[in-house]
């Protein structure tokens, strides 16, 4: 009998089913109604899973289900609150995935990308190696690859793919690949790359597609990451590597299909679309604007944004390619977009952290070989935390939890109340502030005896909150442990110091509202003690250091993670600075600060002044 890996790489999987339900879908391009025999496929998908092996806390373990009035009791002001669902968690989604398999005899299991990276720290702490297995373990056939998988470059994705071991000091540094002796086979799933390649080469870094044989039904599945991806990964990251546009890659592979007998075609792709705001109406009958169900977009009356990215796209993608699995927004839907043809086709999204997943039920009809669009149906599924654990899944958090102990549960310091990163009118937090003063006051950045006087901190690489209360291995209230901190920054990203003239600071800070942050509603960078800075809507106020106007012709060094330096989240005039040096990880330096300036209390929100 052949390996698993084997058949992967043949393109031929055996597979089991499961029941589906949801949302209809008229027309189609290939074929108007199934003529000749037929046979049901089902088709399971997911997205955005970054690493949530264990159930998701807060509102990212949470799933919109209703709306209800609410009254405050201080007030009397009635308001719309959501009524919520826990949800999420590899041993969940196993059991639901494995539930809906059940009583159909074919069945498919894909992820549209950021399955690892920006992970908790279970998965982390081993490079993501636990998801993988955890993503084996629950038979996912085949994965785009989304941006979150270059987080640590292209070769440790193929090596995610392909298997294989890191020499990394086991632990020593917070990370351990392959511990206590374990050994990683990589994915027994394809990581799909169509439109990545190696730069000057028409090589792709990962296979472009993959054929899936069902008895004679051949389903082609092409996978692919946003084009956009080096504006959102580290430059480090990205090196090397070329993002091509996701139509022309797409539309490109279709007559390589076709030339393999295949007509079947869906796509892949970690780029999404944002569902507009919902206006449910109360039982008073008045229009109260509310967070989105996690089924109102299309199903229950929603549409996907006009900007959305995913719409240009799904619009242009060849009328030849039926379905498109759809990520990276964090959103659900399941919407009708029509293909260039004019015809119906199916483009979904199941949220992230493994709340939800994917429904999809479709026909083949052996004659055409190909997909009925009239019969496919797609609907969210809620992977809720009232179902039995999946014991495979509950084995591999238990084995890696043992092992991460030793990592985890060491005690950096103490906070004497919440550090939070909610921001203040200007946009500043106080996780902000002590992440831009622990990376100031970092020494692995310091070059030439010459010490950064500004740190910036993206607002976007602040994941979680340090609470007081919280104490996931008995320690005393207000201790935080390495766990706590490595969740507030997930990235493993470098410290870098560079020099930047003053004059290109303040265009830096423009750029926080400006260029293609305009319609984000303001990226704030965060800030240091010594350093402060006003605006008013897209003015540029006041910018001091030490109390001291900026310069524009003086030269200043500058602190921030790699991410930043290449001009992460559209910050270009980062990428601009000079004399680079790249220091230790931005983890290492929080955790070091927190240890040096145990108790810690936040200080007043000072530092940024705007509206």
């Amino acid at each position: 009998m052949t390996s698993l890996r084997t058949r992967r790489l043949s393109g031929v999987v055996a597979v089991a089913a499961m029941a589906a339900a949801g949302l209809a879908m008229t027309g189609g391009s290939s074929t108007a109604a199934p003529n000749g025999p037929t046979m049901d496929i089902q088709l399971l998908s997911f997205n955005d899973f970054h690493g949530n092996l264990q159930p998701p806390s807060g509102s990212s373990g949470r799933v919109v289900t209703d709306h209800k009035l609410v009254t405050d009791p201080k007030t009397g002001v009635v308001s719309a609150a959501d009524v919520t669902t826990d949800a999420g968690g590899s041993e969940y989604l196993a059991t639901h995935l494995k539930e809906a398999r059940k009583g159909h005899p074919y069945s498919l299991t894909v992820a549209a990308g950021d399955l690892i990276g920006a992970s908790p720290f279970l998965s982390a702490a081993f490079h993501d190696e636990p998801t993988i297995e955890a993503m084996n373990a629950l038979h996912l056939d085949a994965s785009a690859v989304g941006n979150h998988e270059f987080d640590e470059g292209y070769k440790e994705l193929q090596r995610m793919a392909n298997g294989g071991c890191l020499d990394d000091g086991a632990g020593a540094n917070n990370q351990d690949s392959c511990p206590g002796g374990k050994t990683f086979t990589g994915a027994n799933f394809d990581y799909l790359a169509a439109n990545v390649v190696q730069s000057g080469t028409n090589k792709t870094i990962l296979p472009p597609y993959t054929i899936r044989n069902i008895k004679g039904a051949k389903i082609g599945f092409i996978g692919m990451t946003l084009k956009d991806t080096p504006s959102i990964v580290t430059a480090a990251g990205v090196a090397g590597l070329q993002f091509k546009d996701e139509v022309a890659t797409a539309n490109a592979l279709v007559p390589v299909l076709r030339s393999k007998g295949v007509n079947a075609i869906v796509v892949l792709i970690h780029q999404g679309g944002v569902p507009n705001q919902q206006v449910w109406y109360g039982p008073d009958n008045k229009p109260y604007t509310v967070n989105p169900t996690y089924d109102y977009t299309c199903g229950k009356g929603g549409s996907l944004a006009p900007d959305s990215p995913i719409l240009p796209i799904a619009k242009g993608l060849d009328p030849a390619i039926d379905m498109i699995v759809s990520g990276h927004t964090h959103q659900p839907y399941v919407c009708d977009v029509k293909d260039p043809k004019g015809q119906p086709r199916m483009v979904t999204s199941a949220s992230s952290f493994g709340r939800l997943f994917t429904d999809t039920d479709l026909t083949y009809d052996r004659r055409t070989q190909d997909i009925v669009r009239t019969s496919v149906k797609s609907a969210n599924m809620i992977v809720s935390r009232d179902v039995p654990k999946d014991a495979a899944q509950t084995k591999i958090i238990t084995d890696y939890s043992a092992l991460a102990r030793p990592i985890a549960s060491r005690v950096l310091g103490k906070i004497t109340t919440d550090v939070t990163r909610t921001g203040n009118a200007g946009g500043e937090s106080q996780l902000g502030d002590l992440i831009a003063d622990a990376q100031l006051a970092d020494p692995s950045v310091v070059t030439a005896g010459k010490k950064p006087d500004i740190a910036f901190m993206n607002p976007g690489g602040i994941r979680a909150d340090l609470s007081y209360a919280n104490s996931p291995y008995n320690e005393a209230p207000g201790d935080v442990v390495f766990e706590e901190a490595f969740t507030v920054q997930p990235f493993n990203n470098y410290l870098v110091s560079l020099d930047l003239t003053g004059a290109q600071v303040k265009q830096l800070l423009t750029e926080q509202w400006s260029g293609s942050n305009a319609g984000s509603g303001k990226k704030i960078l965060q800030v240091n003690k010594a350093f402060n800075y006003t605006y008013t809507g897209t003015t540029l106020g006041a910018v001091t250091l030490n109390g001291q106007p900026l310069v524009d012709t003086q030269t200043y060094r500058i602190v921030t993670n790699n991410f930043l330096q290449g001009g992460g989240d559209n910050f270009p005039t980062m990428a601009k600075g000079t004399n680079v040096y790249y220091g230790g990880l931005d983890i290492d330096a929080f955790a070091n600060y927190l240890e040096a300036n145990s108790p810690y209390t936040p200080g007043p929100l000072t530092r940024i002044s705007g509206s």
